[in-house]
Parts: C-alpha cells; sequence; structure tokens
C-alpha cells in the first residue's frame, strides 16, 4: 500500500512507548496530538494528501475506490470472529467510517461499517460513498 511518509522513521519503536495514551480501544493505534507525526505529516493527514499514492493500487488492481481501509495483520490478529467479514472483500480508500467521523469512532463500531458496507456494497452505495468522501477530503475536523 503506498502512502506519503507522514511520520519520523522510528514511529513504530516510540508507538510501543506510547501505548498507554492510546485512545482507540482495540488493537489499532490512535492518538489526537501523536508526536510520532511530522510537521508536515500533520498537514497532509488534516487534508488525506497521504492516501492519493493509493490512487497508484487502486489502478494495479490492489485495492478499491471504495471498500474496508487495509489493516496490519498484527491488528487482525486481535480481530473477532465476526470482524473478519471485513476482510472478504478488497481494501478501499473510502468507506463508512471515513465519513462518518474517522478517529472519533470506536474501534468496533467502525468494524460494524466495515460489515454493514460488506453486506450492503453496491454501485448506488459506492458512488454516494464516494461523493461524501470529497466533502470531508479538504479538511476533515476527524482525521489524525
Amino acid at each position: 500500500m503506498y502512502k506519503f511518509r507522514s511520520m519520523v522513521v522510528n514511529a513504530e519503536e516510540l508507538k510501543d512507548k506510547l501505548s498507554a495514551k492510546n485512545e482507540m480501544n482495540g488493537p489499532m493505534f490512535k492518538m489526537k496530538e501523536d508526536p510520532r507525526i511530522t510537521k508536515v505529516g500533520r498537514f497532509i493527514r488534516k487534508t488525506s494528501i497521504d492516501e492519493l499514492p493509493q490512487l497508484v493500487n487502486v489502478l494495479k488492481g490492489e485495492m478499491s475506490l471504495v471498500g474496508p481501509r487495509p489493516s496490519l495483520p498484527k491488528e487482525v490478529a486481535k480481530f473477532e470472529d465476526w470482524m473478519m467479514e471485513r476482510l472478504t472483500v478488497k481494501p478501499g480508500l473510502t468507506c463508512y467510517w471515513q465519513v462518518s467521523g474517522r478517529s472519533d469512532i470506536g474501534f468496533e463500531d467502525w468494524m460494524r461499517l466495515d460489515v454493514k458496507y460488506v453486506r450492503e456494497r453496491n454501485t448506488l452505495v459506492d458512488i454516494k460513498l464516494v461523493l461524501k468522501t470529497f466533502g470531508v477530503f479538504f479538511g476533515d475536523e476527524h482525521a489524525r
């Protein structure tokens, strides 16, 4: 998955030290004032510019425009059985989570939104999600 680098080089090592400050329940790590994010990184995350290189993944057929965000294998290892349904479709750039509050949504609700997409997906849902994504693409207050 292609992305612009928005964090310092040793971000994974620092994450272990910051684990007590994780604001997301479940296996995902989210922190509002994450010190691992660079100044440029804050801007490109706020505007979602860091996601643009993933269009290459879409063009290569590795991702969809719409679908659950890809998860790291170490995160998937901690998923409950019902959450695995989100892995039955190709990962995407946008989905319900991105247009419904992003980092302000808890982990289980995020997974429920992804499973909802898997069960309801169709062309009309995809079009609606892409259009809603443009509304949050340039400066969503929920982006981190």
